[in-house]
C-alpha cells in the first residue's frame, strides 16, 4: 500500500470474516493472519490476568501503528480485540463454566508488520509506562494463525448466551456435515461493551473443522 490518507481495515480487508451476516453456522476458509497474542486462564469477567493482557495488547497495537505510520508511511486502524478459547472439557463453553477457560487474546496485524517491529513496540512501551503497569507485557508476542475450513456465524445479543449456538454446533452441525474441530474456538469481539447494549453486541463465532476420517 503506497504511503496516502488511506488506512488499513483489517475489518473492511477480510470483510467476510470481520463481518459475516449469518446467525447459521455456514463454512468459510480463513487465510493465514498476523496477530500479537497474550495467553492466560479464567474468567474474562473477574480474572486480573485477563485484564492485564487486554491492556498490553492495545497498548502494543498502538505503538505500532504509530510507529509504522511514522516510519513507513503505512498506516492502519487497530483491529478488534479477538481471543481464542478451549478447555480440557469443551462442555464448559455450553455451561458457561468460565473458571476451566483457556484463552488466548489477540489483536490482528498488517502483513507489513514485521516480529522485530513488535519487539521494537514492546520494548518502547516498557520503558515509557515500566513493567509494574503492563505485567502481560513480557508474554506478548506475535503469532500466525491459518485456520482454514471453518464453521463461522454472527451473534447477536450478550456473549452468555452463546451457548445454545455452540451446543448447535457441538451436538448437530459438525454430525450433520461429517466434521469435526480441529482448532481452538475463536472469537471476534466488534461491538465495544462498554458503549453497546448486551443484547446488540456483535460477536463472530469461528471454529475451525475438517472431515472426519
Amino acid at each position: 500500500m503506497p504511503a496516502s490518507d488511506s488506512k488499513y481495515d483489517v475489518k473492511r480487508a477480510l470483510k467476510q470474516f470481520y463481518a459475516p451476516t449469518n446467525t447459521d453456522w455456514a463454512l468459510v476458509d480463513v487465510p493465514p493472519q498476523r496477530f500479537i497474542a497474550v495467553d492466560g486462564r479464567g474468567d474474562p469477567n473477574t480474572s486480573a490476568d485477563y485484564t492485564h493482557a487486554v491492556e498490553a495488547l492495545y497498548a502494543v497495537a498502538y505503538t505500532i501503528k504509530f510507529g509504522s505510520k511514522r516510519t513507513l508511511g503505512r498506516d492502519f486502524v487497530v483491529g478488534p480485540l479477538e481471543g481464542l478459547w478451549w478447555s480440557d472439557r469443551p462442555e464448559v463453553f455450553v455451561t458457561r463454566e468460565k473458571t476451566a477457560w483457556q484463552w488466548r487474546m489477540l489483536v490482528s496485524l498488517p502483513d507489513w508488520i514485521t516480529d522485530e517491529s513488535v519487539a521494537e513496540a514492546s520494548r518502547t512501551v516498557l520503558a515509557k509506562k515500566g513493567p509494574a503497569a503492563l505485567p502481560a507485557l513480557p508474554g506478548l508476542r506475535p503469532e500466525t494463525l491459518h485456520e482454514g475450513t471453518s464453521a463461522q456465524l454472527l451473534h447477536v445479543g450478550p456473549y452468555d448466551d452463546e451457548g445454545p449456538a455452540l451446543a448447535r454446533l457441538h451436538g448437530e452441525y459438525l454430525a450433520a456435515n461429517g466434521l469435526r474441530m480441529t482448532g481452538h474456538h475463536h472469537e471476534v469481539y466488534l461491538s465495544d461493551p462498554r458503549r453497546v447494549r448486551p443484547e446488540r453486541l456483535r460477536t463472530v463465532l469461528r471454529q475451525p473443522v475438517a472431515p472426519v476420517g
